[in-house]
C-alpha cells in the first residue's frame, strides 16, 4: 500500500496492520498488543526491501499505518503521518541506517499530530520541515516539526468547497513545492497557490475540464520536469493530470455499476500569466494510475482499471499496458506509446516507483475488506515487479553511461562534475543530466516526486571512453528542497544507474 525508496537503495514497504496476523514473523520475538483484529501480533506488516539482492527483513510499526502519508527530510529520514484508528494522529520515523552494523526500524514519536489524518498528503519544503495537507474530514494543515510560534494547525476552507457529498472526491489532493516557495494543492478539479507562511490562498486556477480526479475518483499526476538555467530562479512549471472517474461513480459501483474511468489528460502552465488547461486523450480510459517521472523526462503511467473507482469491490476491468508519454514531442498524436503488458492486475492499494537503475518497482493489489486470496475476481496480489521502461531493453546497453565519481558536495547554484563512460570510445554531446526526488507513492499519488534538467556547462573527453560533464546544481532550495536525490546521466535518451547526491 505505501514504499518509499531511501538513499541506501532499499525501500520501506508497509500496509494496515488492522487485517489479522500477517505471514511474516517479527524478529526476536516482539509482538503488537493493541491490534484491533488479534489480541497479541507478533506478525510483521512493514518490510525493508533490498531492491539488489532482492531480500527483505521484517519491520515493526506499532500502530495503524492504513492509508498514511510520508516524505523525505534533509537528513534523509523518511517522516511518515497519520493513518487510522489508534494511528490516526500518530508520527513516524525510519532512518536509513547499515544493516551490517546496525538493525534500523521503526519509531513512533509521543508527540502527535494536531489533527486526524487519513488520506492526507505531504511534502518537503524548503526548510526541511515536512507539510501535511488534508485528510478525511481534516480541512486543514500542519507542519513537522511544528512552528515555534504556533503549536495548531491551519484551517484551509479550499479543502472543504472541493469535498463532494456522499463522495468526498478530494483525499490525497496533489501537491506541487513552487520555485517561488509556495505550494500548488490540486484536489477534485480545482487548485490554488498557497502561501503556508501567511496561510493565504494567493492564487486559484481554472477548474480541470472532464472528470473528477483525486481520491475516490482516483487518477494521478505529476509537475513535468522542470529545465534549468543557471541562474534562473524562476523556471517554467507544468502540471499533469491525467484519469479519474465522474463524479457519482463511487456510489455508482457501490451498487454494482461500474462506470468508464477517465480518458484525459489535461497539462497546465501554472506560470503562465493566464494559465488554461491543455487536454489530451490516452489511448485508454484509468481510474487508479501511477504516474512517474522518468530519468529521461518522459511520464509512465501504469497500474488501474478502466472502470469504476478506488475504494473495496468499486473496480473491474483492470488496465495491463503501461504508457509512455513524452511531454516534448510537437506532435500531440505521438506523445502517448503502449507498452508490453503486465499480467497481473494492480488495482486498489498497489503502489510504482521508480528504482535507482531506472527501472520501476511495481508492487500490491487489494480490492477487498480483507486479505482475499482465493474465490474473487480480482485476488489479493503479494508479488513485486520490475517493469523495464524502453530504455533497458538490450539494444541500447551499449548507449548506457556508467558513472565512476561525483565532484561533491553538492551546494545550491554551484558547479560539479560528473565522471562517466561509455562502451564505446566516439566523443559525444547528446547528453542530459536529471536529478529526481524519490517518492512516497500511495493511492496513485507519488508524493514528493521531481525532476530536474541540469544546465551542462561543459562536456570534455578524458581518455578513450571516459568523459566529464559539468553541470549547475539547482540554484535555489525552494527549487530543490535540502535532501538526497537521485542523478542521472543520459546518454541519447538511455540513463544509467543513478548516484545519489545530498542538496545542503
Amino acid at each position: 500500500m505505501h514504499m518509499q525508496l531511501l538513499h541506501n537503495n532499499k525501500v520501506v514497504i508497509f500496509d494496515r496492520t488492522d487485517f489479522g496476523s500477517s505471514n511474516l514473523s517479527l524478529p526476536e520475538g516482539k509482538c503488537r498488543h493493541n491490534d484491533e483484529a488479534i489480541k497479541v501480533d507478533c506478525t510483521a506488516h512493514s518490510i525493508l526491501y533490498d531492491v539488489a539482492t532482492n531480500t527483505y527483513r521484517p519491520l515493526m510499526v506499532q500502530t495503524d499505518v492504513w492509508c498514511s502519508s510520508g516524505a523525505v527530510n534533509s537528513n534523509g529520514t523518511l517522516i511518515q503521518t497519520g493513518g487510522y484508528h489508534d494511528g490516526e494522529r500518530k508520527i513516524r520515523l525510519f532512518s536509513p541506517c547499515n544493516d551490517e552494523e546496525e538493525i534500523c526500524d521503526w519509531t513512533e514519536l509521543s508527540q502527535n499530530l494536531t489533527v486526524k489524518r487519513w488520506y492526507s498528503t505531504d511534502h518537503i519544503l524548503p526548510d526541511g520541515r515536512i507539510i501535511i495537507v488534508g485528510g478525511r474530514s481534516a480541512f486543514s494543515y500542519e507542519f513537522f516539526p511544528q512552528n515555534s510560534n504556533n503549536n495548531g494547525f491551519f484551517y484551509l476552507p479550499f479543502l472543504k468547497e472541493t469535498t463532494d457529498p456522499k463522495e468526498e472526491n478530494n483525499l490525497y489532493p496533489f501537491l506541487y513545492l513552487l520555485p517561488d516557495g509556495n505550494m500548488y494543492i490540486f484536489a477534485n478539479q480545482r487548485s490554488i497557490v498557497l502561501d503556508y507562511v501567511k496561510n493565504k490562498v494567493i492564487k486559484e486556477f481554472p477548474k480541470i475540464p472532464g472528470e473528477k480526479r483525486t481520491y475516490p475518483a482516483t487518477g494521478s499526476s505529476v509537475m513535468l520536469p522542470m529545465k534549468l538555467v543557471a541562474g534562473d530562479l524562476s523556471p517554467v512549471v507544468e502540471v499533469m493530470v491525467c484519469g479519474g472517474a465522474n463524479g457519482g461513480a463511487f456510489l455508482q459501483a457501490k451498487s454494482g455499476v461500474f462506470m468508464p474511468a477517465s480518458r484525459t489528460c489535461g497539462r497546465m502552465r501554472i506560470t503562465d500569466p493566464d494559465p488554461v488547461w491543455v487536454m489530451e486523450d490516452m489511448p485508454m480510459g484509468r481510474v487508479m494510475p501511477d504516474m512517474l517521472l522518468l530519468p529521461t523526462g518522459d511520464v509512465i503511467i501504469l497500474n488501474g482499471a478502466s472502470k469504476g473507482t478506488a475504494g473495496w469491490e468499486n473496480a473491474i476491468d483492470p488496465v495491463f499496458y503501461p504508457i509512455l508519454y513524452k511531454p516534448n514531442e510537437p506532435d500531440p498524436s505521438k506523445r502517448f506509446t503502449v507498452l508490453k503488458p503486465t499480467t497481473i492486475p494492480r488495482m486498489y492499494h498497489s503502489a510504482a516507483m521508480l528504482l535507482p537503475d531506472g527501472r520501476i518497482l511495481v508492487g500490491g493489489s487489494n480490492p477487498h475488506v480483507r486479505y482475499n486470496f482465493t474465490g474473487v475476481k480480482y485476488p489479493t496480489e503479494l508479488s513485486l515487479e520490475a517493469f523495464m521502461p524502453p530504455y533497458l531493453s538490450p539494444q541500447n546497453s551499449h548507449l548506457r553511461p556508467s558513472i565512476l565519481t561525483v565532484e561533491g558536495p553538492i551546494s545550491y547554484g554551484q558547479k560539479f562534475s560528473i565522471t562517466f563512460t561509455l562502451g564505446f570510445s566516439k566523443p559525444t554531446k547528446e547528453l542530459m543530466v536529471t536529478m529526481i526526488a524519490p517518492s512516497f507513492t500511495t493511492h496513485s499519488f507519488a508524493m514528493n516526486q521531481r525532476l530536474l534538467i541540469l544546465d551542462v556547462v561543459d562536456v570534455q573527453q578524458l581518455s578513450g571512453f571516459t568523459q566529464i560533464i559539468t553541470v549547475c546544481a539547482p540554484p535555489s532550495r525552494n527549487i530543490v528542497p535540502p535532501s538526497y536525490y537521485m542523478v542521472f546521466v543520459v546518454h541519447k535518451g538511455v540513463p544509467g544507474h543513478s548516484v545519489w547526491v545530498k542538496m545542503q
